[in-house]
């Protein structure tokens, strides 16, 4: 039997209903994660679940906080991950570059401590560190927490190198403020790479040309949004962006909190809401290259195999 759980996504909107919070069952499952295997296993199995579905390279997002205050050593859980990155792509081949977050929802020096800790683990300017993340981002609850309360973070991410992203969530408070933020102000005004979510760019028109000129990408994660918003609502967003050349690709978030729907489901809905031809399919899947990143030579072969997809 298959226990159905539903989610009160926003307590601090909805109020306390008894139901679980999609963050507070996420969390609650990290207990499982104790020994460097357990956090191999699951890559593995992540990875093993990818080369089903024809990925070739992602950018999974990982953060050691959630297990740190359990005890749990930063080398237990990031040599568990270093160990999976490389038997990911020797078994499966599915190469991954991964990102770092800062847990939004707890102190500051917290998470910058977290950071220095973990930064061994880094690819760092001049080719030093272990290799397995390249970027940092930000995860857990974002109300009342926009993104510039980890400034600090971020500076100190990019002048190792690293790659910068936003996480903006969808209908939070103040959402379109968060994605405004993203843009201009933060990393001292030079703007994040890329924004996860930040759909509610279309709440404040100016957002979009500021997107466009600054060419920020959008990753996006429809089923998400799909079970609080109604089909007609979600979608018509989603064409919107695509028609206004936003830069954007389809992704999956928490797949296994998200009723199972991974990429390919992802991927299906926005074929089928959206109306979309094969080709545009197709550009949406060069537009994840485009914006990932990977080493050009990666980008150069998965273009030119996507470049071979039949559309007619």
């Amino acid at each position: 039997m298959v226990n159905q759980v539903t989610y009160n996504h926003r307590k601090e909107v909805n109020g306390d209903d008894g139901r679980p919070t999609f963050l507070e069952a996420y969390f609650a499952g990290c207990q499982v994660l104790v020994t460097e295997e357990d956090f191999y296993d699951l890559s593995m199995d992540y990875f093993s679940r990818c080369a089903k579905m024809n990925v070739r390279y992602c950018e999974p997002f990982f953060d050691t906080q959630a297990h740190t205050e359990r005890g749990i050593s930063v080398p237990t859980i990031l040599n568990g991950y270093l160990r999976a990155q490389k038997d990911g792509l020797e078994k499966y081949g599915v190469k991954s570059n991964w990102i770092f977050c800062f847990l939004r929802d707890r102190p500051l020096q917290e998470g910058l401590d977290a950071y220095t800790a973990a930064r061994p683990w880094a690819t760092l300017a001049g080719g030093d560190g272990k290799g397995l993340f390249h970027a940092v981002g930000l995860a857990a609850n974002e109300f009342e927490k926009p993104p510039l309360l980890f400034e600090e973070g971020f500076r100190m991410a990019k002048e190792d190198g690293l790659h910068i992203t936003m996480h903006c969530d969808v209908d939070q408070k103040d959402a379109a403020d968060h994605v405004r933020e993203a843009i201009f102000d933060v990393c001292g005004g030079q703007g994040t790479e890329r924004i996860d979510h930040g759909l509610n760019a279309l709440d404040k028109p100016e957002l979009i040309p500021a997107l466009k000129g600054r060419s920020i990408g959008l990753t996006l994660c429809p089923h998400a949004y799909h079970r609080r918003q109604k089909t007609e609502i979600l979608f018509p967003k989603i064409t919107r962006l695509i028609r206004e050349g936003i830069m954007l690709c389809i992704n999956s978030d928490d797949p296994t909190y998200m009723h199972n729907v991974w990429i390919d489901g992802n991927m299906q809905k926005v074929y089928t809401y959206c109306d979309l031809s094969k080709k545009e399919m197709v550009q949406l899947c060069k537009n994840g290259v485009k914006m990932s990143w990977a080493d050009n030579q990666t980008k150069t072969d998965l273009i030119q195999e996507l470049d071979r997809v039949d559309v007619t």
